[in-house]
Order: structure tokens, then sequence, then C-alpha cells
């Protein structure tokens, strides 16, 4: 299909129709980071070739690619749902209103990295070639829905500047927040330690001391430290919470086979170990201006132990990597005292039934008003010092 006279839109069912090297020129994925880890050719091909999404996963890859000129402009990480599991900005109640009203809310078409409420670029463009690529595949993405005939299309965990630009282009936009970590040029975790209210600091070396009286050691790998056995020890980390969360875990066995093949370079796995024993674990990817805490997981629990690993153990590393931020997943108020900020995600939203999709956006509206000032709120609970908050010593 052609979005104008000079760009044609392609969809592709597999990403290995997809030549690596275009994906991640339009992903910025070449350099000794990416600049997203979850937006890397050989990422969302370890998903699709572990049978994590694909065929009976309701995760049905229809990669979008721009093309002008015979060069790959752009690209989109685009799969057709049978269902909403898996996305983190929910859409149940969308779901339930639309079919209660006589509509069939499913299939749906979802732009996204699936199983990862990370941000980041959805509308992947070759550099110098944003204001062509994102318009072009948003137009196409647009066209591909109402030619399928599905209810909507969402573009979820997005940049702001593609929101930005998404609602100008007649989409609707959603927020939501989640907690991040932010380095303010630390050289240490007691230099970060040292920003936060004296009540907050003895709490958080507290949670450490207890996490390490667990009777081990805790370990940091990365690329060739990250040996097949880890993968063993944490697929029962991983089933086990999977198992609690979701019913049945999302990625496959296969999906860490292939991680410690092509990805472990991306990943930094932190291991509890009690003589020689992994019993429990937390999953981190590496990005050019963030590390994305992933999965967690244990065989035993141990009072404080999964702070420990998944949030200090993570702004540990930040601050040696010189990371600008943490992102630790979805949700989580608890992460706060602990030196998470809340923080505003993005998602973006195309609904064929016109009716509908006004109901949509005036709840949209008030949605966002509402998190506004949850976030207000939250932040004003932070654990850092200003200029009003006297220390408690």
């Amino acid at each position: 299909m052609d979005s104008d006279a000079h760009i044609e839109i392609r969809l592709n069912p597999s990403l290995k129709d997809i030549p690596s090297v275009d994906w991640d020129t339009c992903a910025r994925a070449l350099g000794p980071r990416p600049l997203d880890p979850f937006t890397t050719h050989r990422f969302l091909l370890a998903l699709e070739e572990s049978g994590s999404v694909g065929t009976g996963t309701g995760w049905q890859p229809l990669y979008l690619t721009a093309h002008e000129n015979g060069q790959m402009i752009g690209c989109a990480p685009l799969y057709g749902k049978s269902h909403s599991q898996g996305e983190y900005i929910f859409d149940f109640n969308w779901a339930d209103a639309f079919q209660r009203a006589g509509g069939q809310y499913y299939p749906k078409l979802q732009i996204a990295v699936p199983f990862t409420p990370a941000t980041g670029r959805r509308f992947l463009a070759r550099e110098g070639c944003e204001a062509r690529a994102m318009p072009a595949l948003v137009q196409g993405a647009v066209q591909v829905a109402a030619e399928q005939g599905v209810s909507s299309l969402h573009v979820t965990f997005c940049t702001e500047d593609e929101v930005i630009a998404g609602e100008a282009m007649g989409l609707l936009r959603r927020t939501t927040q989640q907690f991040h970590w932010h380095n303010q040029n630390y050289t240490s975790f007691d230099g970060f330690l040292a920003s936060l209210t004296s009540r907050k600091r003895k709490n958080i070396r507290r949670e450490r001391a207890e996490a390490q009286a667990f009777g081990g050691t805790i370990h940091r790998l990365t690329g060739d430290q990250i040996e097949p056995q880890h993968w063993d020890a944490f697929w029962e980390f991983y089933q086990d919470t999977g198992a609690r969360k979701w019913g049945t875990p999302y990625l496959t066995r296969a999906f860490f086979d292939i991680a410690h093949e092509t990805l472990r370079d991306d990943i930094i796995l932190v291991l509890a170990e009690r003589d020689g024993t992994p019993i429990a674990g937390a999953l981190n990817f590496i990005g050019e201006q963030a590390l994305y805490g992933r999965y967690w997981g244990c065989t035993e629990d141990h009072r404080c132990l999964h702070f420990e690993l998944c949030y200090y153990q993570a702004i540990e590393a930040a601050i040696e990597l010189g990371l600008p931020r943490v992102e630790a997943g979805a949700q989580g108020e608890h992460k706060l005292a602990r030196g998470y900020l809340p923080q505003t995600c993005h998602s973006l939203h195309w609904l064929a039934d016109e009716g509908f999709s006004g109901a949509v956006e005036h709840y949209l509206k008030a949605e966002r008003r509402a998190i506004g000032e949850e976030i207000e709120i939250l932040t004003g609970f932070g654990p850092f010092k200003t200029e009003t908050r006297e220390e408690q010593d």
C-alpha cells in the first residue's frame, strides 16, 4: 500500500523477512549500546523464534515497514491481538463496555513491544527520515486496521514526542504512570543516599542489611559472565513469578536460550546465591539511556531480598554505567520510598467506531487530570531532601 506518492508501506509476517541492518538502523541499535534494547531486531526476533509471540499466543506479528526509493526508512513492531494480556496499559474496561454495547473489541492491532512496559520509540525511523516515516507509518497502521475491520489500533509506551505528533494526526492520547529512578550525577550509592532524608536513608540501609543476611552472596553478571546454568535457575524463578502474576508465563523457555546466544550483552542478571546455588534473581536490560528492570523471582523467601535485587542493585549498576535512569517496570507505589519517583507514560489510540471513540476521548481527559494530580501528590511524598523538608536526625 502507498501512504503517499513516494512511500510504500508493507506488512511483514516475520522479522526474518526484514534485514537486521535495516531494522536496527531505524531502531538506532547499531552502536555499542542500543538506544532501546527492546526494539532491536535481535530482541523482537527472539520473541518470535522462541514462540513467545506467534500462533496461539494472541500476539500475531505484522511488522510494519516504510520504503522510499527502494530504501527502508521506517518500521514499527505491529501485532494482531486477540486479547489484552501482556500490554500493561490496560483497556479491559474499554473492551467490556464495547462488547456490552454489542460490538466486537477483539481482534485489535497493537504497536508495542510484547510483555514490556518500558517507554521507547514505537515508530522507528532512519536518521533524517523521521518527518516522513512516522506520518507514513501511522497512516499505514490506521489503513491496515480499517482494511482488516478491527475495532482499534493502540500504540503503547511511546515517547512524549510521538504522542504529541500522533495526537496532531488525530489519534487519542492516554496518560498513565510508572516509577523511575533518576541519576543526579551520583558517583556512588552513598552519594544517592546522601540526597535522601535521614529517615529514608536509614530505612534503605536497614533493608539492604536485612537482604544481605540471607546467608549467601549477590552477583551482577553480564555478557560472557552469564552461563547456560544461570538461565536454568532463572527460568525456575520466572515460572514462579509468572504463575502467580499472570497464570501462565508469557515467555517460553526457548526465549532464555536464545537470549543467551544473542542478547546477553544487553543484559544484567542479578543472582543471589548460597553455597553455589541461585535462590533468587532479577533480569535487567541495558539501553543507551536507561537500565530496565524486567523480571524477578525466587525459590526462597527472604526479607527485603526483592528490594535489594530489583531496586538497589539496579541503582548501583546504573551509577557504575553512568546511565541517567532506571525503569523498574509497571506499577508499585512501594518504589517511591526507595528513590523511584512517579513518571508520566504515554500511549496513542485509534478507535474505528466514532461514537465509542468520542466516549473514550471524554474518559481520557478525565483520566489525564486524575493522573496528573496523583503524580503531583506522590512526588510530594518522595524520599528526597527539599529546601522545606528538614532532616530529622
